[in-house]
């Protein structure tokens, strides 16, 4: 091994020297250093940059033949990444390292300078590796469809960007100057603190990001709602510092990724998942229109099917109560149907024998605490449907038959005037 190593040393050596004469015969000898060492160079990046083109083609064919994500998804990951690439730049430089003292071993002033700079670019390749291996395995929980690691991942990837960046910066300017990186690191620990303060969203995106993959409550493409800024909309993108929501007018929200962990956040993505959606509305009464049933009310709206069978029932109950009561003929006197109570179980069947909404979730039809307005009658269900559109037509449907029904009922809904 060393015998070859050595064989190469003295090829490159015979071409630096053959380029070296044949300069110092061609041009005028104010020429000939500069049009040595420019000759030089572009031999020693044309090595590089050959070397570099074989290795790329010979790897990038090998990783071809296993392309397949299914079988392979590590192997798809790698080559979608283009580690490939970043692999076979290191070693041409590495290539490039070593023939460097067997081109410019003539000129040893240059050779130190030349030196430094492939060192520098050896830096900045190593760093665009290790952001390209990132790149790789967000590409394989890609595959996977794990898109909570790919959150956490994200949290993960940009610290380690950033602080991939400043090692860099500190590695190239030791190389350039040629200091020690003790040097620069131990004058940081001044500014720590400020370091630290500077640094702050980045360090709580990070901790978040991790919180959220660990406890799998978000995840890109689910629907939420943020009370705190009045928002409801998809994820888009949650990152080290922003996470993009779209909204439903299409409008592109952000807001800081460590609010994930400290804000209220309601996740809408079930009733997506589930297919149902809640309605969750309230028709006001006015109080004045609530009396008791009299005969010729309460046989009227026994004819109304979905009551039907519940007044009968009803009225039996009532009749063999008031036979054993003093002074039946008082309406206030025992067990009495109210317009009101009728309406809530006309709802409430209404709703159980409606298609659209969802008979395994909460069916509840109630009323609330009364306001200075009137007695709102909630009612509370699940469509069977999550789909916006049909969402509001069920929605609409519902409370259109529901608003032109208590007419029937004697029931008087309360009107807002515009002031």
């Amino acid at each position: 091994m060393n015998d070859e190593l050595k064989g190469t040393k003295d090829f490159l050596q015979n071409i630096s020297d053959n380029i070296h004469y044949f300069v110092k015969d061609s041009l005028p000898d104010n020429w000939v250093l500069l049009g040595q060492i420019v000759l030089k160079f572009l031999f020693l990046v044309a090595l590089v940059y050959l070397t570099d083109f074989i290795l790329k083609f010979i790897m990038n064919q090998i990783f071809k033949l296993f392309f397949d994500k299914d079988k392979y998804p590590v192997l798809k990951s790698i080559y979608q990444s283009r580690i490939t690439n970043s692999f076979s730049h290191v070693m041409a430089l590495l290539l490039g390292s070593f023939a460097l003292y067997s081109v410019f071993y003539r000129h040893p002033k240059s050779f130190t300078f030349l030196e430094r700079m492939v060192s520098l670019a050896i830096v900045f390749v190593v760093a665009g590796m290790l952001y390209r291996g990132l790149s790789a395995f967000r590409n394989y929980f890609i595959i996977q469809q794990d898109y909570y690691k790919i959150i956490a991942l994200n949290a993960v990837s940009q610290t380690v960007k950033i602080f991939g960046i400043f090692v860099s910066a500190v590695i190239a300017i030791c190389v350039i100057f040629g200091i020690s990186g003790s040097a620069i690191v131990g004058s940081l620990g001044a500014i720590t603190a400020v370091l630290v303060l500077v640094f702050r969203d980045t360090i709580l995106g990070f901790v978040t990001g991790i919180h959220v993959a660990t406890s799998k409550n978000l995840k890109v493409g689910d629907w939420i709602g943020i009370p705190k800024y009045n928002l409801e909309g998809n994820i888009q993108d949650i990152n080290l510092l922003t996470t993009k929501i779209q909204n439903f007018d299409k409008t592109i929200s952000t807001i800081p990724t460590y609010d994930l962990l400290t804000t209220e956040i309601k996740n809408i993505q079930v009733m997506t998942e589930s297919n149902t959606r809640r309605i969750k509305r309230s028709i006001i009464f006015n109080i004045n229109s609530f009396k008791f049933l009299e005969n010729e009310m309460l046989e009227k709206l026994t004819r109304v099917n979905l009551i039907s069978d519940y007044l009968e029932t009803k009225k039996t109950e009532m009749i063999n109560e008031r036979s054993a009561i003093r002074n039946p003929e008082l309406i206030i006197n025992g067990r009495q149907l109210t317009n009101i109570g009728v309406f809530r179980e006309y709802v409430f069947n209404y709703l159980k024998n409606n298609p659209h909404i969802d008979q395994e979730g909460t069916i509840l039809v109630r009323q609330l605490e009364n306001t200075p307005h009137g007695l709102p009658l909630e009612i509370y269900c699940f469509t069977n449907d999550s789909q916006w559109s049909n969402y509001e037509d069920i929605q609409a449907d519902i409370f259109d038959h529901l608003l032109v029904a208590s007419k029937e009922f004697g029931l008087e809904v309360i009107q807002f005037a515009k002031i």
